[in-house]
């Protein structure tokens, strides 16, 4: 033991006595989330009552001046004094990436916007992110952090990037398609990180909105996002945190709401999402660079909140080669159309497991499928890169209960692998208005049980030869 871990000991000890007693450590809160498993409670700091605007620091709000230093050098100050709140005040505020550092809380007043930047060039040099569940370095994040503690975003502004560039790039033309083969080689055959440079020539690898990547203890809450380049809020191997009563809009590409990839412990309340792609999405990585990492992605709850648009409400995957558990989704609504409430999704690539997934009173309106599991996943990928290897997803414990739809295509369809059964799925108390196609479909599934399924009216006005039924089929159900 090194001299320094005996100084650790006695302060461990004395923080401990005094969260037992006053139910509360020095400089944090604690949320108790209910859940059907074992979840230890919430840790979100309590940030210094200090201020650090960043007019103070040379910045103007006129939507032209590049504020990108004055932003970081608040940043700084608020990082190196301890910790408190970097204030963007109301007004138009142009800047490049912001980076965030431990204990610094970018607090967005009323009225308050930040414009980002569409030029490439002003997300150089490249940091280390993450790709659709392959690490890399790549453009910055609008907003990034990395092996940070106690990181936040709050108050009622709004993150606003400009999106001409990264329109431009929703297309995915061959030089995209061959800088993806390439990092998906590079992470299946074990090239380090950081020679996998992707932020070069025309790659036109999108960055994210929001990476926070190794954080822990993080607070998102109050703010608006309107568009984003990318997957929304990307949280990475991340520990703790709390994303309440925030409204998310983006009706990009990949516009993912939230994605939670290898990350454990956190609470998801009060949001609005209003996307292009899934709402809410829990992933573990992909293949080789997963299995390295060995991080599941566990104790997430999902709750009361409004999914106004979205591919899919909650979807599982597919990137889950680290294993997914005890995820929690309750008390949301969908009014809108969904093509799916919940939808698991992996393929003979991944590996990984997924088990004790919960979704529990929920409202929806239209919708593909109520309830999907698939295992055989691939999007472009099928064609485009070589299986390296095969490794199965245990899949064990899916649960959906209390469920209202308006309208399905179908309830249910599950698409287990021969080789290794989905296991333990429960339906329950789920009512549909009007089912169009098909009841449901199972097959490579054991211990399945429905109860209480009902609906109102069957059209079953589908040939399923009829070439409208049949391209449907191939968009919306892989």
């Amino acid at each position: 033991m090194k001299p320094a871990d005996f100084l650790r000991i006695p302060v461990f000890f004395c923080i401990a006595l005094l969260a037992a007693c006053t139910g509360r450590e020095p400089g944090y809160e604690t949320i108790t989330v209910d859940a059907p498993f074992d979840m230890e409670p919430i840790r979100l700091h309590i940030f210094p009552d200090r201020d650090f605007d960043i007019t103070d620091y040379g910045a103007v709000p006129d939507g032209v001046t590049y504020n990108t230093g004055a932003i970081a050098a608040a940043i700084e100050a608020c990082s190196d004094a301890g910790g408190g709140r970097v204030v963007i005040p109301s007004g138009r505020w142009f800047t490049g990436p912001v980076h965030l550092r431990s204990n610094v809380n970018l607090h967005l007043e009323e009225d308050a916007v930040l414009v980002f930047s569409d030029d490439p060039e002003d997300y150089l040099p490249a940091v280390m992110t993450s790709w659709e569940g392959m690490e890399c370095y790549n453009y910055s994040p609008l907003v990034y952090a990395f092996g940070c503690e106690n990181i936040a975003i709050t108050g009622t502004g709004t993150l606003a990037p400009r999106m001409d560039t990264w329109k431009a790039w929703f297309g995915r033309p061959e030089p995209h398609m061959e800088a993806l083969r390439d990092l998906k080689t590079m992470a299946s055959t074990g090239v380090p990180v950081d020679e996998r440079r992707m932020a070069v020539g025309q790659n036109n690898l999108r960055p994210h909105l929001i990476h926070f990547n190794r954080c822990g203890n993080i607070r998102l809450e109050g703010f608006s996002i309107r568009e984003s380049p990318f997957w929304t809020i990307h949280i990475y191997m991340c520990d703790t945190g709390v994303l309440r009563d925030l409204d998310v809009r983006a009706h990009g590409h990949n516009n993912d709401g939230v994605d939670f990839e290898m990350s454990r412990n956190f609470l998801v309340e009060e949001c609005v999402f209003d996307q292009g792609d899934d709402a809410v999405v829990i992933k573990a990585g992909r293949n080789q660079d997963a299995w390295r990492l060995d991080t599941p992605c566990e104790n997430i709850v999902v709750r009361h909140c409004t999914i106004n648009a979205g591919h899919t409400l909650l979807g599982i995957g597919s990137e889950l080669s680290g294993g997914i558990r005890n995820i929690y989704m309750h008390d949301c609504d969908a009014p809108g159309d969904v093509h799916r409430l919940f939808f698991v999704k992996t393929n003979h690539r991944r590996g990984g497991f997924v088990e004790n997934i919960y979704m529990k009173n929920v409202t929806a309106g239209s919708m593909l499928r109520a309830l999907e599991i698939d295992t055989d996943v691939l999007y472009q990928w099928r064609d485009l890169v070589p299986t390296f290897e095969t490794r199965l997803t245990r899949i064990d414990g899916i649960h959906m209960d209390d469920v209202y739809c308006g309208k399905a295509d179908a309830i249910y369809e599950i698409n287990g692998d021969e080789g290794l059964p989905v296991n333990n799925v429960h339906i329950g108390n789920l009512h549909v208005d009007t089912v169009r196609y098909f009841i449901g479909e199972a097959i490579n599934v054991q211990d399945f049980t429905v109860e209480n399924l009902t609906y109102d009216l069957f059209e079953d006005s589908w040939d399923p030869e009829d070439p409208e039924y049949l391209n449907n089929k191939a968009k919306y159900w892989k």
